[in-house]
């Protein structure tokens, strides 16, 4: 969330509220105070904007005694930061735990026509002073700040960890389907009215995005913890009891505004690219000649989208450093366009050869990104065309 100056105008109260807190819990932990303090988990349903596709959580920190209500936010993140794509695309993505007001909170994602969700949790006086005292400890400067990966550690599994961590008990979650579903499927559920969004996150997307996930990593996406929990109990003390006392809808769906995107979907624009190689090929084969210019132009755009992919190999998100895309977007089709210009004998052929026949085989163990094998078929036919008038 792109909420960083409410953030710091309540950061600094929020700390002194919650050190006084912890100074009155330290010498008596279980004082009745407790009983006027609610936790909640908080779901917002995703909005249109590409950082919140997926939804989002926090915690609900709520005193009603003196009537202080805060939302502790594990998604602040300073998107003008210097070098921010630079460090997004290797891995090095910093989010902060900011404070917020409810009020405010709220009104933001009804603006963006999002809902939001409430689980008020079902603690005892000493697992929520067991939480309040974690949240204080994690607004300090030194622990805020925490390197967000999307799939393994981010804004949903970072409020999920404080809650279990602190609870005294063991969690029992509902009994367990077989679905296993992957990374890849999950997130294309929630951004498939977003086919060149999806196209991207899934070209940069390796191997590991197609494993199958188990029901803990699934938590990743806020609104399937929100469903897990209302499902799990706590068994303690020989009982069991619900984690979520009661759920509400603190914010009602409203209208959202969904910008527009290319026209063309990337399958379109993959057998538009298809139809233009046929009719050069043909041109080509009655001529016996090759249509240089624009075979300079595929190994150009294949190589520069290669050296991206290439460059993923060395973040640091897990789900990126095995691509098999990298077999026909290859960076090194820009070491062999001199050649290729020159009319000179090269090799590229016939490692593109190698290449595409490995990526189809690599279908087996990696969802691409829509379009690619079409788009792995042009190549071939350029591969053929070449064959042809070298023979």
């Amino acid at each position: 969330m792109k909420q960083l100056e409410i953030f710091f105008r309540t950061f600094w109260l929020a700390c002194f509220l919650l050190s006084v807190s912890s100074r009155i819990q330290a010498a008596d932990p279980y004082v009745s105070a407790m009983d006027s303090i609610e936790i909640s988990l908080i779901t917002c349903s995703p909005h249109e904007e590409i950082y919140s596709l997926y939804g989002h959580t926090a915690i609900r920190y709520h005193d009603l005694r003196n009537g202080q209500d805060l939302v502790f936010n594990y998604g602040v993140f300073n998107f003008k930061a210097p070098h921010f794509v630079t460090r997004f695309i290797f891995g090095k993505t910093d989010y902060e735990l900011g404070v917020i007001p409810m009020e405010p909170f709220c009104k933001e994602y009804k603006r963006w026509g999002s809902a939001v969700y409430e689980q008020q949790l079902n603690l005892t006086a000493e697992e929520k002073m067991r939480i309040q005292l974690a949240l204080s400890l994690n607004l300090r400067p030194e622990n805020r700040v925490y390197r967000y990966n999307f799939f393994y550690d981010n804004c949903s599994t970072r409020p999920r960890d404080i809650i279990e961590n602190n609870l005294k008990g063991e969690l029992i979650p509902a009994p367990q389907q077989d679905e296993r579903p992957s990374y890849r499927e999950m997130i294309h559920e929630l951004n498939n009215h977003h086919p060149w969004s999806s196209f991207g996150i899934d070209l940069l997307l390796g191997v590991r995005a197609d494993l199958q996930t188990d029901y803990r990593q699934q938590e990743f996406l806020p609104l399937i913890l929100m469903h897990h929990y209302d499902h799990t109990q706590v068994y303690a003390n020989g009982e069991y009891r619900p984690l979520v006392s009661k759920r509400h809808t603190l914010v009602e769906s409203g209208v959202q505004r969904i910008e527009k995107e290319f026209p063309l979907s990337p399958t379109f624009c993959a057998i538009l690219l298809l139809a233009i190689t046929i009719i050069i090929s043909i041109f080509d084969w009655k001529r016996r000649s090759c249509s240089i210019l624009f075979d300079v132009l595929l190994m150009l755009s294949s190589g520069l989208t290669g050296c991206l992919l290439f460059i993923m190999i060395f973040s640091e998100h897990p789900a990126t450093s095995i691509n098999l895309q990298l077999l026909i977007f290859n960076p090194l089709s820009l070491f062999f366009i001199p050649a290729v210009v020159r009319r000179k004998p090269t090799r590229y052929w016939q490692i593109l050869s190698v290449c595409i026949i490995l990526f189809y085989l690599g279908a087996f163990l990696q969802d691409y990104a829509e379009g690619m094998e079409i788009v792995a078929l042009c190549l071939l036919i350029r591969l053929w065309i070449h064959y042809k008038n070298d023979k």
